[in-house]
């Protein structure tokens, strides 16, 4: 139940954005954005339909939308927390990914200056 618990609690704050949430540490504390950083909005956004706000908050939004769906959707079928066999493969080479984008957004962000390109979007 614990991936259809987190699922529907995303898709409620995608429609209810004045929810409650906690805030980045990292960013906190550094002022730099972790790779996560703004992808739990970008995950609501994605599962309440909004697939342009949620590639604008994070690009893997509508990526990490989908798997949460097909996790729950197994988890439930399947009566396991980790219902594939080799997830840990595919969480690498997402892990890798991740990070990959981050340092991109992290030049274009506090490297070099693309116009009209933001790395990280302004929070409201």
């Amino acid at each position: 139940m614990l991936p259809s618990v987190l699922t529907g609690s995303l898709w409620l704050k995608g429609l209810h954005p004045e929810l409650p949430g906690w805030a980045c540490p990292l960013r906190a504390l550094t002022g730099v954005p972790c790779p996560t950083c703004f992808l739990t909005r970008a995950t609501a956004a994605a599962l309440s339909g909004d697939l342009h706000g949620s590639i604008q908050w994070h690009a893997f939004g509508p990526m990490a939308a989908a798997g949460l769906l097909i996790w729950s959707g197994l988890a439930l079928h399947r009566r396991r927390l980790f219902p594939l066999k080799g997830g840990k493969s595919l969480l690498l080479v997402a892990g890798f990914a991740l990070m990959a984008f981050w340092l991109l957004r992290l030049i274009l962000n506090y490297g070099f200056e693309v116009k009209g390109i933001l790395g990280f979007p302004a929070l409201p």
